[in-house]
C-alpha cells in the first residue's frame, strides 16, 4: 500500500536495499543473505550490516558470544523480516525465505520495575506461560536472554525444557544466550544451528555472527 511505498522511498534514500521474500511451503524453512535490522537502518539513517544464515531444516538457532556483537539486532532483523513477510511486505535483505508461520512471539528479558508483582524471573515465566497459551504447531519464537534472571542451573535446565517442549510441537526457536550450560545441552543436537558474535583482540566487533 501507499504506506508500504513510502517507507521503500525511505529506505532507497539512505542507501538500504530492498527485497520481496520467498514463502517456503516446506515446514522449518528458514534461509537469509545479507539480512539487516530495519529499525537500526532507520534510526541510524543509513545501510547497516547483514548476515548471512541457512539453518538447513534445523528448528533451532542458538546465538552466543560477545556483549553488543549483534546478536540482539539480528534477533530483531528476524523478527521484523518474518513479520513483513507475512504482511506481504519487502524486507531488508538480499534474500529471505521462510515457511509461513502460525504465530509470532518474543520473550525478551525486562528490567526490573514497580509494576512488577514479583520477581524478574517468576515475571519471566508468567510471559511464558502466556505465550504458551496462544502458541500452536507451526508458530515462531524468539528468546533474548529469557530465564536468565536465576543462577545459571537453574535457568538453563528450564529454558532446556521448555525449549525441547516447543520443538516437539513443531515450534522454530531463535535464541540469544549467554547461558553456557543451556547452550552446551543442544551442542550434539541435530536440530540446533549455533551462531556466535567474535570480538577481535582488540575489542573491535564487525556484528556478523558466524
Amino acid at each position: 500500500g501507499e504506506q508500504s511505498d513510502i517507507l521503500g522511498d525511505h529506505l532507497a534514500r539512505i542507501g538500504e536495499s530492498i527485497a520481496f521474500p520467498e514463502i517456503s511451503e516446506a515446514p522449518k524453512r528458514f534461509f537469509c543473505r545479507n539480512l539487516r535490522d530495519i529499525s537500526l537502518a532507520l534510526t541510524m539513517g543509513h545501510s547497516v550490516v547483514g548476515n548471512d544464515v541457512d539453518p538447513n531444516g534445523r528448528p533451532l538457532v542458538i546465538i552466543t558470544g560477545a556483549n553488543r556483537g549483534g546478536k540482539s539486532t539480528f534477533l530483531r532483523s528476524v523478527g521484523l523480516a518474518q513479520m513483513m513477510l507475512q504482511l506481504g511486505m519487502f524486507v531488508t535483505a538480499d534474500a529471505y525465505v521462510s515457511s509461513r508461520h502460525t504465530g509470532l512471539f518474543t520473550h525478551y528479558k525486562r528490567e526490573e520495575d514497580r509494576s512488577m508483582r514479583s520477581g524478574k524471573f517468576d515475571e519471566e515465566l508468567v510471559r511464558m506461560s502466556a505465550i504458551a497459551d496462544h502458541l500452536h504447531r507451526g508458530g515462531m519464537v524468539l528468546f533474548n536472554e529469557s530465564f536468565a534472571a536465576t543462577h545459571e542451573r537453574e535457568g538453563s535446565e528450564i529454558a532446556r525444557q521448555i525449549v525441547t517442549a516447543l520443538l516437539e510441537n513443531d515450534i522454530t526457536v531463535f535464541f540469544v544466550t549467554h547461558m553456557y550450560e543451556f547452550a552446551h545441552s543442544f551442542l550434539d543436537s541435530d536440530a540446533a544451528l549455533f551462531l556466535r558474535a567474535d570480538r577481535g583482540e582488540d575489542g573491535t566487533r564487525n556484528f556478523r555472527l558466524r
